[in-house]
């Protein structure tokens, strides 16, 4: 009775895999192909994740050599622009140089001048090139004697009462004044006309 059974079981088995339908080895075959599915997925997150901390270095790498870029370039720009400020009055002060080397050698020679004419005269020469390198930087004197006394220009250090000239005009100029441009960097120190009533 036993081996109908086996016979039976052995014919069924065979109908259904004449049939196609699943029996329990094939069951088994796609429970591993789901686990390989996901094997796969996982090692495709592993890669991807190996990209991203790679680019994550790659761009922290190039953030780093930029911020030290711009620490050398913050340097060497406060660099230039110290020396700019240390140095700003040196094309002037080569200017100014012969006029000194000037005066050095009138002084050099005063003694030896036949007369004070001649001596005056080599003043008035250096005086003249030192005013037009002045002239050439944009330094100019304000002119004062014979102008309304300006509070903007003018320094009053006293009065004096002239009836010849309009009240409160400059008589006299104790110290030059000098502009910079645009700029009063010495008021100009004056003697100004009284104020007075003429009868």
């Amino acid at each position: 009775m036993s081996e109908k059974v086996n016979e039976s079981e052995t014919m069924h088995e065979e109908k259904n895999a004449e049939d196609g339908t699943p029996v329990s080895e094939p069951q088994a075959n796609e429970t591993g192909t789901k686990e390989e599915v996901n094997l796969g997925e996982v090692e495709q997150l592993k890669i991807n994740l190996e990209k991203a901390e790679a680019e994550k270095k790659e761009f922290q790498d190039r953030l780093l050599r930029k911020v030290a870029e711009f620490d050398n370039y913050k340097r060497r720009t406060e660099n230039e622009f110290s020396n700019l400020f240390k140095y700003a009055a040196e094309n002037f002060i080569k200017k100014i140089l012969p006029v000194v080397d000037d005066f050095e050698r009138s002084l050099a020679h005063a003694n030896d001048a036949e007369n004070s004419d001649s001596l005056a005269s080599g003043i008035k020469l250096i005086y003249d090139k030192l005013v037009k390198i002045l002239d050439e930087q944009g330094v100019k004197k304000i002119e004062s004697v014979g102008k309304p006394f300006d509070v903007h220009f003018h320094e009053a250090l006293l009065q004096r009462k002239d009836e010849t000239q309009p009240p409160h005009s400059v008589l006299d100029e104790v110290e030059t004044g000098y502009l910079y441009q645009d700029k009063v960097i010495r008021h100009a120190k004056v003697i100004v006309n009284e104020d007075f009533h003429v009868e």
